[in-house]
């Protein structure tokens, strides 16, 4: 049996995507045909321009939604407003680095609400809506971080492993449905903000920009090469394939091998 993936007829609803993963998430979506609705907390023309930019590139209908991912109420507003979800991909997230004992309260609550909570919050509402529908996918883009640990990095170790054991939850009580739940689990993606990192990185440690990529930021990462947002993107786009009807409830790692020492 051959398969094709054409996704036309799906809205496909990804929290924190107008940048960076969510945003490459989306464009890899929208080119399989389905509908697309992006987000993030903010509520600019810019945004409202992506959107339509997304839109020109791909010929799918695009829309952006403000909500902030921090607050239950919005996270569930968002779906009601998308008015449709057939696939739902959990991206939003933050981070902070401090030592447990330094780490400030108003940060590990964000942290956790961000990028936890919100999966939580959003599939509570798409799932009644997937099941009404016949068909629904739920891609939690958890992290490396979700399977392993680092130092200084509680709130978003402890947020990226509940969202490995919130899919797992939303797997098996949707096991019977036509509708699946997984997580993917990056390691180091190249996103403007990683780019970003890298002048600064060179400065403090005094390094070249191809040092401070392997022996640095890649310094977990075996393959010493990013994973790009159109990989990530990628294996959103096999999960919603018919091929991955009965991969549900598991993690994808799309990390370089950094999961496998």
């Amino acid at each position: 049996m051959a398969f094709e993936i054409d996704l036309s007829g799906k809205t496909a609803v990804i929290t924190g995507s107008n940048s960076g993963i969510g945003l490459g998430v989306a464009i890899q979506l929208a080119k399989a045909g389905a509908d697309i609705v992006l987000n993030s907390f903010s509520d600019t023309p810019e945004d409202h321009a992506l959107a339509a930019s997304v839109a020109d590139q791909t010929g799918v209908n695009v829309r952006y939604i403000q909500a902030d991912m921090s607050k239950a109420d919005q996270c569930r507003a968002l779906i009601e407003k998308a008015g449709a979800c057939d696939i739902l991909v959990n991206n939003a997230g933050i981070q902070h680095v401090a030592g447990i004992p330094d780490f400030p309260v108003e940060k590990w609550d964000a942290i956790i609400a961000i990028n936890m909570s919100s999966a939580f919050h959003t599939s509570a509402i798409a799932m009644p809506m997937m099941r009404a529908a016949g068909w629904g996918r739920i891609v939690n883009i958890a992290s490396a971080h979700g399977l392993t640990a680092s130092p200084y990095k509680s709130a978003y170790v402890a947020a990226k492993h509940g969202v490995v054991g919130l899919t797992k939850v939303t797997a098996l009580e949707t096991a019977k449905d036509p509708i699946t739940c997984n997580a993917i689990c990056p390691g180091y993606v190249l996103t403007p903000i990683v780019e970003k990192q890298i002048p600064d990185t060179m400065k403090e440690y005094n390094m070249s920009k191809e040092d401070v990529i392997e022996n640095i930021l890649l310094a977990r990462q075996p393959s010493k090469e990013f994973a790009t947002v159109e990989q990530v993107g990628g294996n959103v786009v096999f999960l919603c394939s018919d091929a991955a009807e009965q991969v549900t409830g598991t993690t994808i790692s799309v990390d370089g091998g950094w999961t496998a020492l």
